[in-house]
């Protein structure tokens, strides 16, 4: 085994604090936006159906955002994106206190998920680079850590100000400001851009369909749990501390559960602990939408449902590495974030609708109806086609669907034979 000098890892360390700091500084921005705007737009009166359709605009940039990126970074490099990107979102924050209209947060959202998107790609490609193979593993679970723990612990802020006021969404501008500062005083210089390999919905489709279409659904279910979580709450009429708590217990959830499901899909087959996850998260999401719980009952099982539903996205990037050959895979990743992206277009649109029509349970009732068509498809698949031996399996890594997954695929493991298609 390869040992690691502790010269080099305290280096490492050096570097990297910068991207953590970085990192942690634009969750604890953009998790308090998220949820203020859920709870400012119940407030103000908007239909639920219009709250998911502001949401929705999110990942319409950001799908936009990383394919910019990529192309914007081998112009003119990585601090000059990141001080750009970092500018506009922050300035994009403010705007949400002065234009307090439905068109207006539409376009302020989608300019927030393209500029997110991008600041995450700057912030993981260089993480990447300045870890070695033997670090890179635990870079980037302390990147996951970070920005995870930043986003739920953004929701304390919430206690400390009006959501009827501009003072929120001053401290999430100044949030998102800040993270530029680090980020420019990194002792490390910036690394290399290299433009992967590009891959086809189709040739990738012909591949593994399985992988497209539980990280189409997955993107749905997620989209919805995050962006119309907070709202759900407010039109229960639960306080601002409890809303916060709800938020939080998600990010929580799916944090502390990826890696547990993760190493359980490493020792069993992929698709059999897919299966078992989605129908729990399923049956979850049902019961929610009949009792409806308040209280300590209600955040702990937001907490599982985060744990259970979030890292359907990790797992299915893994069983999709699993029929991957390496030159293919970071094509294949840029690809899924498309996917992934595209149902979560779909995820808040979809739950605001259900919501207005019926009640705030159809929130849940839109999950449970994913969950339970992920589980039907993947027993289909299980059915008609065979899967990779347990012993052939990709290792899996945790990550977040907001669009981690390009930089992490150096961490798998080289295949050495050539990708065949799922029979």
């Amino acid at each position: 085994m390869t040992s690691i000098a502790p010269n080099a890892t305290r280096a490492g360390l050096r570097v990297s604090w910068a991207v953590f700091a970085a990192a942690g500084l634009l969750g604890l921005g953009h998790g308090l936006q998220g949820t203020l705007l859920g709870v400012r737009g119940t407030e103000e009166g908007f239909d639920t159906a219009v709250i998911g359709l502001i949401m929705t605009s999110y990942y319409v940039g950001f799908i936009f955002g990383s394919r910019f990126t990529v192309r914007a970074l081998g112009r003119v490099g990585h601090i000059r994106v990141f001080a750009a990107l970092a500018s506009t979102a922050s300035s994009a924050a403010l705007v949400y206190a002065m234009l307090v209209h439905p068109v207006a947060w539409f376009a302020m959202r989608l300019l927030t998920g393209f500029c997110l998107a991008g600041l995450y790609v700057v912030i993981e490609s260089w993480l990447n680079d300045q870890a070695s193979n033997e670090t890179r593993g635990r870079a980037l679970s302390m990147y996951m850590i970070v920005t995870m723990g930043a986003v739920a612990c953004s929701q304390v802020v919430l206690g400390f100000g009006s959501t009827s006021g501009a003072s929120l969404f001053m401290v999430a501008s100044v949030m998102v400001s800040m993270s530029l500062v680090p980020m420019a005083l990194s002792e490390g210089s910036a690394p290399v851009v290299r433009v992967p390999e590009p891959l086809s919905l189709g040739r990738l489709w012909s591949i593994v369909p399985t992988g497209v279409v539980v990280i189409f659904l997955t993107g749905v279910s997620v989209g919805a749990l995050r962006g119309l979580g907070p709202t759900y709450a407010a039109e229960r009429g639960l306080s601002i501390g409890a809303i916060g708590a709800f938020v939080a217990a998600t990010t929580l959830g799916a944090s502390l559960l990826q890696y547990p499901i993760g190493a359980l899909s490493d020792r069993l087959p992929r698709r059999s602990v897919m299966i078992g996850v989605s129908a729990a998260a399923g049956a979850l999401s049902l019961m929610l939408s009949v009792a409806e719980p308040t209280g300590l009952r209600l955040t702990v099982a937001m907490f599982l449902l985060g744990g259970l539903g979030v890292p359907m996205y990790s797992l299915a990037i893994a069983y999709t590495n699993d029929w991957l050959d390496d030159d293919v895979r970071v094509g294949g990743a840029a690809l899924l974030i498309v996917v992934n992206g595209a149902g979560a277009i779909f995820g808040p649109l979809v739950a605001g609708v259900l919501m207005q029509l019926t009640s705030p349970a159809g929130f849940f009732v839109t999950l449970w109806v994913i969950h339970a068509a992920v589980v039907v498809y993947l027993l289909y698949r299980l059915v008609r086609a065979r899967a990779p031996a347990i012993e052939d399996q990709a290792p899996f890594v945790a990550l977040s669907n907001r669009g981690a997954g390009l930089v992490t695929l150096r961490e798998l493991r080289r295949r050495r034979r050539p990708p065949e298609p799922e029979p």
